[in-house]
């Protein structure tokens, strides 16, 4: 019998060895993907963030470099606009978790013995996508307009100024961003809390705690991972975006983020590495931000 177990013992690894070839050879596509669309894509942007001009000093034309002084540059040229990008994406993300945690709750909690009325509010949540963000952006553009009928109206009955308005403020930017990022921030959450086990809500009332103190000790611990999964869906592509801010859609001359300026560097002004800089740098910084942020909440599972 030791002999058997001896045996069986030095065949498990050998069955192990024989499968990991195989094992290797199905992860060899998501490999190859990953290398051709992420990593090479990557190390193409870092090269070109370190280009310099060409010496025959045409426009557009660079040389490949390690002219480290690009990013130097951009951080002294563009600093406002890369701490107003992660400013409105930060207060996006805080409205929109705000608006979001109530809906996600009655749909996965107050909502769960009613599976039509569950449904047809997921539903209403997942809408949006059924329409081109661009789209949905442009029609907030008009609504917001001052020639639209909620500013005219709101000018009539004096609630705003004869020269106040909204398109083209930050506002406008924030309340865009939040919007259109909503359903990011929903779906989580209600994943999680469609989970939450409700007799942990009764045993906590149980032991005289308020509404206040069982939503504050029990329901959000128990819904954190869903909180840091919307946070991270909706901070970091409110961070990159650029079609709020546009002066196209919601934005002005002052809202300019750092999306925006890596369209105009590379579409308009033809300067490659200073938008490669500046896409470098936003990405470093997201990952560092969300790096911190998942480690304080302890979550890091998720990564």
């Amino acid at each position: 019998m030791a002999f058997a177990a001896f045996a069986t013992t030095e065949a498990q690894p050998q069955a192990t060895r024989r499968k990991s070839p195989i094992a290797l050879f199905l992860l060899l596509p998501g490999i190859l993907y990953l290398v051709l669309f992420f990593l090479t894509p990557l190390i193409s942007l870092i090269l070109t963030s370190l280009q310099a001009p060409s010496e025959f000093g045409d426009i557009g034309v660079y040389d490949y470099a390690f002219n480290w002084q690009n990013y130097v540059t951009v951080i002294q040229d563009y600093w406002p606009h890369i701490l107003r990008s992660f400013g409105y994406a930060l207060l996006a993300t805080v409205f929109a978790l705000l608006f979001s945690y109530p809906i996600a709750y009655f749909i996965g909690v107050k909502a769960r013995r009613r599976p039509l009325l569950q449904s047809l509010l997921l539903v209403l949540v997942i809408a949006p996508f059924f329409i081109s963000f661009l789209l949905r952006t442009l029609a907030w553009k008009q609504i917001l307009s001052d020639e639209s009928l909620i500013i005219t109206s709101l000018k009539a009955i004096g609630l705003l100024g004869p020269d106040a308005y909204f398109a083209g403020t930050p506002f406008a930017v924030v309340f865009g961003l939040t919007y259109n990022f909503i359903p990011f921030m929903t779906l989580p959450l209600y994943t999680t809390l469609e989970r939450l086990d409700t007799r942990y809500l009764e045993a906590g009332s149980d032991l005289y705690a308020n509404s206040f103190t069982v939503f504050r000790k029990v329901t959000i611990p128990l819904s954190m991972p869903g909180i840091v999964a919307g946070t991270l869906l909706t901070f970091i592509p409110a961070a990159g975006d650029y079609v709020n801010a546009s002066r196209d859609f919601l934005g002005g001359p002052d809202t300019q983020m750092m999306g925006n300026v890596i369209e105009a560097n590379f579409l308009v002004l033809l300067n490659y590495p200073a938008a490669a800089a500046l896409s470098i740098i936003l990405m470093a910084a997201i990952l560092v931000l969300v790096g911190v942020y998942v480690k304080r909440s302890g979550t890091e599972d998720l990564l």
